[in-house]
């Protein structure tokens, strides 16, 4: 047993004998739609004042456009009436620190997880478990999505939704940066 299940489980029991949500809809109260990168130094509730049901949120590495984020944005608003769209990526990504090749070569050699020095990523040489995969080639052949300039990031996935086949022109999509340092929120058109 990991050492984080046990108290993941008894978090949930006390949260599931105070629920009283049960009935919400599945189409969120605010119709909008958060795509959001998935790093755990930015919660979206809290950083935007959102409680359960309001929003749908949409997270993947790097906060990206990627086909499945689209695919997840066109059905919440086909589907679930999502009406405003908020494109927020985030001040020291971890994606922006690292390349698609880099990423392949670390898998390449090996898939435990890599470290990160504060300058470059290698993969570890601590001993392999016994439960250890060998590397595979199969990293070569994703778009991992990795990107230098913030700026230029948000600017290239915020031309994606827009132009979108699948997506409406009355679609209202906002672009934020989230500064990591402050917990600040920074409209594209002002992140410097």
């Amino acid at each position: 047993m990991t050492k984080n299940l046990v108290p993941i489980i008894e978090a949930n029991n006390q949260y599931s004998k105070e629920f009283d949500k049960g009935d919400l809809s599945a189409q969120p109260k605010k119709n909008i739609a958060i795509l959001t990168c998935m790093d755990a130094r930015f919660d979206p509730a809290k950083a935007l004042g959102l409680e359960e049901g309001d929003a749908h949120v949409i997270r993947n590495a790097g906060g990206r456009a990627t086909d499945d984020a689209i695919r997840s944005l066109v059905v919440s608003h086909k589907l679930l009436g999502t009406v405003e769209w908020f494109l927020i990526q985030h001040t020291d990504c971890g994606m922006q620190k690292i390349s698609d090749e880099t990423i392949a070569k670390l898998l390449e050699d090996d898939l435990e997880t890599a470290f990160f020095d504060g300058i470059s990523w290698s993969n570890s040489n601590n001993a392999k478990s016994e439960n250890s995969k060998p590397g595979s080639k199969e990293g070569y052949k994703i778009n991992w999505y990795t990107f230098s300039s913030l700026k230029q990031s948000m600017t290239e996935d915020l031309k994606i939704i827009k132009n979108h086949s699948l997506i409406p022109s009355n679609i209202k999509v906002h672009g934020f940066i989230y500064e990591v340092s402050s917990g600040k929120l920074i409209k594209i058109e002002d992140y410097k």
